[in-house]
């Protein structure tokens, strides 16, 4: 190793940092959250640090450097735009056995500030000892993806307990399973998933009892969002990966599924118009029974699973069956495919509101509140729209919009099969059938729809948008 990797407790200590730039603002930034006490020593501060220095959090001498300034400091860090200076204190520094730091000049440190993932009480730090901060980086973000933010959380209840389970237990052994079943096991789902007062209480339990919580099955009910993989949230692709069966819809994409862990069972119960593999009464009846055998459910859903995807029904069976459960919101379709076609749904020159509708209802009809739908100034998004689209256009200029009213369709929206066709109330139909569109779709209506050809940025194959002339353009 070139540096040992250590932890140092700088609360209530002080600490020097010489240079007053956006890099010193940086490392000033992580000293304060350490608790320690920062003296800067600059002519002049960023207005970062400016702004700092007004509301006390730090302590600003604006002069050059001085050997006097390193006097009484725990921990010094060099970050000047002059080399000779950051030698200078480097050299003070060490001659006197305090820590230094000279910002990317690994020679002349005797600790590296490494990248950080932060989970208070616990700390994971990341140094590739000065040869590339920007690999250190990379390898923190993608360790950010795998690790809650409840960890944190997780630690400060263990901490907690640790007493009792000490004198709950008399071997080193008893006590080092337990917490491995305790860090492992449905305590610490409980608290991830946001349920803190039934972890501590289990925990209590637990510990009384000298055993650890069995496992019992839990449903994860999680947005798969609109097709492209990257809009996943993070707990969304921590749960993909600790599931033991897999229920899945249509929408879908197959570049979400293959980031599923891969020895999971998968079932598909997609629902096309008119073919339903599953009804909708046996999928809930499909998750109440794996769950109660014991198994982690992963209910993938596309788009969000409580905007037109029925997440609610699957859940009052949960509750209903008392089987524990997770609801992880996904990128809906509307500020997905919007988004990827330069279409942004509110824009305070054309719209001032924006209403979500379903292409149809229960009973395969289009009777929806029309009078409250076909108002001027406002986007309508409609969903699973692709087969009633004619008899949509038609409602919305019967009720008063006019046949000039801008109207997009996005088909297979965030996907690298992304095509826009863009149209009117008068020939969106029409568009449809000459370009043999699939689904899914999405159709926006509205003003904001003007604003594709400028703002269109997402373009798969390099290929142009199905693009047609719209009056007012």
């Amino acid at each position: 190793m070139r540096f040992l990797p250590i932890f140092m407790n700088i609360r209530d200590q002080h600490c020097l940092v010489v240079g007053g730039g956006q890099v010193a603002a940086r490392k000033v930034y992580l000293v304060n959250r350490a608790g320690g006490k920062v003296k800067v020593v600059a002519p002049d501060l960023c207005d970062e640090l400016g702004r700092w220095a007004d509301k006390g959090d730090l302590e600003h001498i604006a002069r050059a450097f001085a050997v006097e300034d390193i006097e009484g400091a725990r921990l010094i860090i060099a970050a000047t735009d002059h080399q000779g200076v950051n030698q200078h204190v480097s050299e003070l520094a060490k001659a006197r056995g305090i820590p230094v730091n000279v910002v990317d000049n690994p020679e002349l440190c005797s600790f590296i500030m490494p990248s950080i993932i932060d989970r208070t009480p616990v700390q994971i730090a990341i140094s590739t000892g000065g040869a590339s901060p920007v690999l250190a980086r990379l390898l923190r973000a993608r360790l950010e993806t795998f690790i809650p933010a409840a960890y944190g959380r997780l630690a400060s209840l263990l901490e907690r307990f640790r007493g009792k389970a000490r004198a709950r237990f008399s071997a080193t052994d008893e006590i080092r399973r337990f917490w491995e079943g305790i860090v492992e096991g449905p305590i610490a789902d409980m608290l991830i998933a946001g349920k803190d007062k039934e972890a501590e209480s289990a925990l209590e339990v637990a510990i009384e009892r000298a055993e650890i919580p069995a496992h019992h099955g839990e449903v994860y009910l999680v947005g798969a969002g609109p097709g492209d993989p990257d809009l996943l949230t993070f707990r969304a692709l921590r749960l993909m990966q600790q599931a033991d069966v897999v229920v899945y819809d249509r929408l879908v994409s197959a570049p979400v599924l293959d980031l599923v862990r891969r020895d999971a069972e998968f079932i598909y119960a997609g629902k096309e118009r008119d073919k339903h593999t599953l009804p909708q009464e046996g999928i809930n009846a499909l998750l109440v029974r794996v769950a109660k055998e014991g198994k982690k459910v992963l209910r993938l859903k596309g788009g969000d699973p409580f905007i037109f995807g029925r997440g609610g029904e699957e859940i009052e069976t949960l509750m209903e069956e008392g089987i524990p459960f997770q609801v992880v919101p996904g990128i809906t379709a509307a500020a997905g495919c919007s988004s990827y076609a330069g279409i942004p749904l509110t824009h305070r020159d054309y719209v001032q509101s924006c209403m979500f509708v379903t292409g149809h209802l229960k009973d395969g009809s289009t009777d929806l509140n029309w009078d409250a739908i076909a108002q001027p100034n406002q986007t309508v998004v409609f969903y699973m729209g692709l087969h009633t689209v004619a008899p949509l256009c038609e409602n919305l200029i019967k009720h008063g919009l006019d046949g000039d009213t801008p109207a997009a369709l996005i088909e297979q929206g965030t996907t690298q099969n992304q095509r826009v066709h863009i149209g009117d109330l008068s020939t969106l139909a029409d568009l449809v059938i000459e370009n043999d569109v699939k689904p899914p779709t999405l159709i926006i209506v509205g003003n904001v729809v003007k604003l594709h050809d400028k703002l269109k940025w997402f373009n798969p194959a390099g290929e142009e948008s199905a693009s047609y002339p719209t009056a007012g353009k």
